[in-house]
């Protein structure tokens, strides 16, 4: 059986604690790393790596599956860190500068360790938060391997937003419904993100990305997944703040006439009020019994 986390005093300060514990491992191989060399370093690394795995154990033995679960999220990023430094103590880091080059090897053998600790943890911790890192992986290296940076990397991430979408879904309709929350996560910012890289320029580009905003919250309504909502109530709150600032400003070619400081509670008056609109309008979506 797979637990889902619930929001509470307890689980908050658990996450933000574990997250305190692994940024302060990373600051302190950051640290390590301008007074060793690279194979020192990852000597090093094994101490935080042995230590967060260790706590993971011990609490999952306990039964305390929460704090097993974060510390197990902790132990996979670590895991990672030593063998991107494995790669790069051994010289085979990527010759590239762009994030998708094609064919980066040595980052595919990274997340390929990094697919395979995930799997291994999910199998004994069943935590959701390690599937992030299944699908990050598989993300990273099929898209590396079909593209090499530009429009068909953006085309690429709007498929697999899209795929994961469908996935989500299908988790949600399952016993590992609390796994299908990070691949609506993933959908949501792949999909956002595509749409980012081509609407950003233009009037039009930003009407088209506050539709999508408006498309997100219906898609939240429809999934019952809120994470949808946050994502197109960022992609509204970014349209209303870029026509502000574009109605606001004095024209440069008259720079004695002041500043309309009225727009700006004007503009996110209404947005207010359409985010409410928009509340009413999901809420009584989710007032209805879920269709088999």
């Amino acid at each position: 059986m797979v637990r889902k986390p619930i929001w509470t005093s307890s689980s908050f300060l658990l996450y933000t604690g574990g997250i305190v514990v692994l940024l302060s491992g990373l600051g302190a191989l950051g640290y390590l790393s301008t007074q060793y060399g690279q194979g020192a370093l990852v000597a090093w690394t094994l101490i935080p790596l042995a230590v967060l795995l260790a706590v993971a154990l011990a609490f999952h033995r306990r039964g305390a599956w929460l704090p097993a679960g974060v510390f197990a999220f902790t132990t996979i990023v670590v895991w990672i860190v030593l063998w991107g430094e494995l790669v790069d103590w051994w010289g085979w880091g990527p010759k590239g500068n762009g994030f998708f080059d094609g064919f980066n090897w040595s980052i595919w053998l990274v997340a390929l360790f990094a697919y395979a600790a995930a799997a291994a943890g999910l199998r004994v911790f069943r935590f959701p938060l390690l599937v992030i890192f299944l699908i990050e992986s598989v993300y990273y290296v099929v898209t590396d391997f079909v593209s090499n940076g530009g429009t068909w990397s953006v085309v690429v991430t709007l498929l697999f937003g899209l795929a994961f979408l469908a996935i989500g879904v299908a988790r949600d309709r399952g016993p590992k419904r609390p796994y299908g929350f990070w691949y609506h996560f993933a959908a949501a910012a792949q999909i956002g993100g595509a749409l980012l890289d081509w609407w950003h320029s233009s009037e039009t580009d930003w009407a088209l990305l506050a539709t999508a905003a408006v498309v997100y919250v219906l898609v939240a309504g429809a999934t019952r997944r809120s994470i949808w909502a946050v994502y197109g109530f960022a992609g509204i709150v970014a349209a209303a703040t870029h026509w502000t600032l574009e109605w606001t400003a004095t024209p440069f070619f008259n720079a004695f006439q002041t500043p309309r400081f009225w727009v700006p509670p004007l503009v996110f008056g209404v947005v207010g009020f359409f985010v409410v609109l928009l509340g009413l309008v999901v809420a009584r979506r989710e007032r209805t019994p879920h269709s088999a």
